[in-house]
């Protein structure tokens, strides 16, 4: 919907500080699934630029409660494989994954950010193994910087368009834990 304050021109932060609180939720929400962090920066629009928006982002992060921090973990995604990773990776990603989710009670969640796919199933597995050891404090606090990094890194794409390697935050928990390992 256009107004007199978003012309067809306007760069997606001048939509995003435009549109209706609803709406900005709704954006906001697909990069972290927590609707107080959504609410509180849909509350301080409009941002001047992107840093602004972003830093006010990981402010908001940093502040998460513990029920915004189970809100938004409940609703993440397990970090995707390459496409022809083999089934063996698989297995052992699935047991990591499930002893993990055993221990602490939320999907396993890391920002892949810079990471080549060759890369990703070995950085994976190793920090999933050593976060294994965590004691759930401070486990929660690890979760906690990933999400607000995988939120950074959502926020930062929905308005500039950039690619990265984190997955939007979805209604349907763990959706990689339905899929089945490509055969060997």
């Amino acid at each position: 919907m256009q107004t007199r304050a978003t012309p067809a021109t306007a760069t997606p932060l001048e939509r995003f500080n435009a549109a209706p609180a609803d709406e900005a939720a709704q954006t906001l929400l697909a990069c972290l699934h927590s609707h107080g962090w959504a609410h509180r920066l849909t509350a301080h629009r409009p941002y001047p630029d992107l840093p602004a928006l972003l830093a006010a982002a990981d402010e908001a992060a940093y502040d998460l409660s513990p029920d915004d921090l189970t809100e938004a973990l409940a609703t993440e995604t397990l970090p995707a494989l390459p496409e022809d990773t083999y089934a063996a990776a698989h297995t052992a990603l699935n047991a990591a994954h499930a002893a993990y989710e055993s221990r602490f009670g939320h999907v396993f969640v890391i920002c892949l950010d810079g990471l080549s796919p060759d890369e990703i199933l070995n950085h994976v597995l190793t920090v999933i193994r050593s976060r294994l050891n965590n004691d759930p404090d401070e486990e929660r606090l690890v979760a906690a910087e990933e999400l607000r990094q995988l939120a950074r890194t959502r926020l930062n794409n929905a308005l500039q368009g950039a690619r990265g390697t984190a997955r939007p935050a979805t209604r349907d928990p763990h959706p990689a834990n339905h899929t089945k390992p490509s055969p060997p």
